[in-house]
Protein backbone atom coordinates (compact mmCIF):
# COMPACT_ATOMS: atom_id res chain seq x y z
CA UNK A 1 0.00 0.00 0.00
CA UNK A 2 1.65 3.08 -1.15
CA UNK A 3 0.15 5.17 2.15
CA UNK A 4 1.41 8.59 0.72
CA UNK A 5 -0.51 8.53 -2.27
CA UNK A 6 -3.79 7.58 0.22
CA UNK A 7 -3.03 10.28 1.98
CA UNK A 8 -2.35 12.63 -0.72
CA UNK A 9 -5.07 11.72 -2.95
CA UNK A 10 -7.51 12.07 0.39
CA UNK A 11 -6.14 15.54 0.92
CA UNK A 12 -6.76 16.38 -2.95
CA UNK A 13 -10.38 14.79 -3.06
CA UNK A 14 -11.57 16.98 0.60
CA UNK A 15 -10.07 20.45 -0.81
CA UNK A 16 -12.77 19.98 -3.80
CA UNK A 17 -15.33 18.00 -2.96
CA UNK A 18 -16.22 19.27 0.66
CA UNK A 19 -16.62 22.62 0.01
CA UNK A 20 -18.54 21.84 -2.95
CA UNK A 21 -21.01 19.55 -1.55
CA UNK A 22 -20.66 21.26 2.24
CA UNK A 23 -19.92 17.82 3.54
CA UNK A 24 -21.15 17.45 6.70
CA UNK A 25 -19.79 13.94 8.81
CA UNK A 26 -21.52 12.82 11.63
CA UNK A 27 -20.92 10.25 14.21
CA UNK A 28 -17.21 9.19 13.83
CA UNK A 29 -16.58 9.91 18.19
CA UNK A 30 -17.92 6.23 18.02
CA UNK A 31 -15.63 4.77 15.32
CA UNK A 32 -13.49 2.17 16.57
CA UNK A 33 -9.92 3.29 16.82
CA UNK A 34 -7.96 -0.11 15.89
CA UNK A 35 -9.29 -3.72 15.09
CA UNK A 36 -10.69 -4.41 11.64
CA UNK A 37 -13.65 -2.75 10.63
CA UNK A 38 -16.18 -3.52 8.14
CA UNK A 39 -17.95 -0.19 6.44
CA UNK A 40 -21.03 -0.84 5.12
CA UNK A 41 -22.62 2.33 3.42
CA UNK A 42 -25.61 2.84 1.05
CA UNK A 43 -24.74 3.89 -2.53
CA UNK A 44 -26.57 6.66 -4.34
CA UNK A 45 -23.77 8.28 -6.69
CA UNK A 46 -20.32 6.87 -7.98
CA UNK A 47 -18.80 9.91 -5.83
CA UNK A 48 -19.29 7.41 -2.74
CA UNK A 49 -16.22 6.07 -2.23
CA UNK A 50 -14.20 9.04 -2.43
CA UNK A 51 -16.62 10.63 -0.11
CA UNK A 52 -16.86 7.52 2.77
CA UNK A 53 -13.10 8.14 2.03
CA UNK A 54 -12.72 11.37 2.89
CA UNK A 55 -14.87 11.35 6.04
CA UNK A 56 -13.49 8.33 7.42
CA UNK A 57 -11.26 8.42 10.53
CA UNK A 58 -8.95 5.55 9.24
CA UNK A 59 -7.91 4.31 5.81
CA UNK A 60 -9.93 2.42 3.84
CA UNK A 61 -9.45 -0.49 1.54
CA UNK A 62 -12.16 -0.90 -1.36
CA UNK A 63 -13.80 -3.46 -3.15
CA UNK A 64 -14.06 -2.47 -6.95
CA UNK A 65 -15.97 -3.79 -9.89
CA UNK A 66 -13.46 -5.65 -11.86
CA UNK A 67 -14.51 -3.36 -14.88
CA UNK A 68 -12.92 -0.27 -13.59
CA UNK A 69 -10.24 -2.21 -13.33
CA UNK A 70 -10.14 -2.55 -17.36
CA UNK A 71 -10.50 1.57 -17.61
CA UNK A 72 -6.44 2.45 -19.17
CA UNK A 73 -5.74 5.03 -16.39
CA UNK A 74 -7.66 3.58 -13.75
CA UNK A 75 -6.04 0.30 -13.80
CA UNK A 76 -3.04 1.64 -12.69
CA UNK A 77 -4.46 4.47 -9.86
CA UNK A 78 -6.73 1.94 -8.31
CA UNK A 79 -4.37 -0.38 -6.83
CA UNK A 80 -2.27 2.26 -5.00
CA UNK A 81 -4.77 4.08 -3.23
CA UNK A 82 -6.38 0.55 -1.97
CA UNK A 83 -8.70 -1.13 -4.14
CA UNK A 84 -8.72 -3.87 -5.38
CA UNK A 85 -11.25 -5.95 -8.21
CA UNK A 86 -14.49 -8.10 -7.42
CA UNK A 87 -16.45 -9.77 -9.75
CA UNK A 88 -20.05 -9.18 -9.73
CA UNK A 89 -22.94 -11.27 -10.35
CA UNK A 90 -20.95 -14.55 -9.19
CA UNK A 91 -19.01 -15.78 -5.99
CA UNK A 92 -15.63 -14.14 -6.32
CA UNK A 93 -13.06 -16.72 -4.24
CA UNK A 94 -10.36 -14.05 -4.35
CA UNK A 95 -11.80 -10.91 -3.44
CA UNK A 96 -13.46 -12.76 -0.72
CA UNK A 97 -10.13 -14.10 0.65
CA UNK A 98 -8.36 -10.69 0.48
CA UNK A 99 -11.40 -9.04 2.16
CA UNK A 100 -11.47 -11.64 5.00
CA UNK A 101 -7.16 -11.19 5.27
CA UNK A 102 -7.94 -7.44 5.68
CA UNK A 103 -10.05 -7.48 8.39
CA UNK A 104 -8.43 -10.36 10.31
CA UNK A 105 -4.98 -8.12 10.12
CA UNK A 106 -7.28 -5.28 11.83
CA UNK A 107 -7.35 -3.32 8.54
CA UNK A 108 -10.96 -0.72 7.33
CA UNK A 109 -12.96 -2.73 4.39
CA UNK A 110 -15.40 -0.59 2.95
CA UNK A 111 -18.39 -1.95 0.82
CA UNK A 112 -21.70 -0.89 -0.58
CA UNK A 113 -23.56 -4.17 -0.40
CA UNK A 114 -26.21 -3.13 -2.78
CA UNK A 115 -23.77 -4.03 -4.98
CA UNK A 116 -24.68 -1.03 -7.39
CA UNK A 117 -25.74 2.47 -7.36
CA UNK A 118 -29.62 2.68 -6.16
CA UNK A 119 -31.64 4.79 -9.54
CA UNK A 120 -34.21 6.06 -7.42
CA UNK A 121 -31.71 7.13 -4.11
CA UNK A 122 -33.71 4.64 -2.28
CA UNK A 123 -32.14 2.06 -0.32
CA UNK A 124 -31.90 -1.57 -2.30
CA UNK A 125 -31.52 -4.84 -1.21
CA UNK A 126 -28.11 -5.54 -0.01
CA UNK A 127 -25.71 -8.82 -1.35
CA UNK A 128 -25.03 -11.77 1.10
CA UNK A 129 -20.73 -10.49 0.76
CA UNK A 130 -21.38 -8.01 3.64
CA UNK A 131 -23.70 -10.16 5.74
CA UNK A 132 -20.33 -13.01 5.18
CA UNK A 133 -17.70 -10.69 5.97
CA UNK A 134 -19.49 -9.94 8.95
CA UNK A 135 -20.48 -13.69 10.10
CA UNK A 136 -16.78 -14.53 8.95
CA UNK A 137 -14.68 -12.42 11.02
CA UNK A 138 -14.72 -10.58 14.75
CA UNK A 139 -14.51 -7.06 13.17
CA UNK A 140 -16.36 -4.41 13.92
CA UNK A 141 -19.73 -3.39 11.64
CA UNK A 142 -20.25 0.09 10.97
CA UNK A 143 -23.51 1.32 8.51
CA UNK A 144 -23.04 4.34 6.85
CA UNK A 145 -25.43 6.22 5.78
CA UNK A 146 -24.68 9.04 2.25
CA UNK A 147 -27.16 11.56 2.09
CA UNK A 148 -27.76 13.31 -0.95
CA UNK A 149 -28.52 14.83 -2.87
CA UNK A 150 -24.77 15.47 -4.57
CA UNK A 151 -25.84 19.11 -5.90
CA UNK A 152 -23.47 21.97 -6.02
CA UNK A 153 -23.70 23.99 -2.35
CA UNK A 154 -26.57 21.74 -0.98
CA UNK A 155 -25.62 19.90 1.88
CA UNK A 156 -24.54 16.20 1.75
CA UNK A 157 -24.14 14.23 5.19
CA UNK A 158 -21.89 10.83 5.72
CA UNK A 159 -23.71 9.32 9.09
CA UNK A 160 -21.37 6.65 10.81
CA UNK A 161 -23.85 4.42 13.02
CA UNK A 162 -22.31 2.94 16.04
CA UNK A 163 -20.77 -0.59 15.08
CA UNK A 164 -23.31 -3.22 15.38
CA UNK A 165 -22.69 -6.09 17.89
CA UNK A 166 -22.79 -9.27 15.69
CA UNK A 167 -21.54 -11.87 18.49
CA UNK A 168 -25.23 -12.63 19.37
CA UNK A 169 -26.01 -13.38 15.40
CA UNK A 170 -22.62 -15.78 15.03
CA UNK A 171 -23.45 -17.48 17.70
CA UNK A 172 -27.19 -18.08 16.47
CA UNK A 173 -25.70 -18.91 13.03
CA UNK A 174 -27.38 -16.88 10.46
CA UNK A 175 -26.89 -16.69 7.22
CA UNK A 176 -24.96 -14.17 5.08
CA UNK A 177 -28.08 -12.90 3.51
CA UNK A 178 -29.56 -11.93 7.27
CA UNK A 179 -26.71 -11.02 8.30
CA UNK A 180 -26.81 -8.19 5.51
CA UNK A 181 -30.56 -7.25 5.94
CA UNK A 182 -29.29 -6.46 9.73
CA UNK A 183 -27.22 -4.03 8.85
CA UNK A 184 -29.41 -2.81 5.44
CA UNK A 185 -31.73 -1.80 8.97
CA UNK A 186 -29.40 -0.10 10.37
CA UNK A 187 -28.80 1.63 7.87
CA UNK A 188 -32.14 2.06 6.87
CA UNK A 189 -32.69 3.75 10.27
CA UNK A 190 -29.34 5.95 10.05
CA UNK A 191 -30.83 7.64 6.86
CA UNK A 192 -34.45 7.89 8.55
CA UNK A 193 -32.93 9.48 11.32
CA UNK A 194 -31.00 12.08 9.74
CA UNK A 195 -33.12 13.20 6.71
Amino acid sequence: MSVNLYRFGKTVVTIILKPLFRIQTIGTESFPKDGGVLICANHIDNLDPPVVGLTSPRVIHFMAKEELFHVPILKQILPTINVFPVKRGMSDKGALKKGLKLLKEGEVLGLFPEGTRSKTGELGKGLAGAGFFALRTNAAVVPCAIIGPYKPFQKLRVVYGKPIDFSQYREQKISPEEATEVIMDEIRKLISAHK
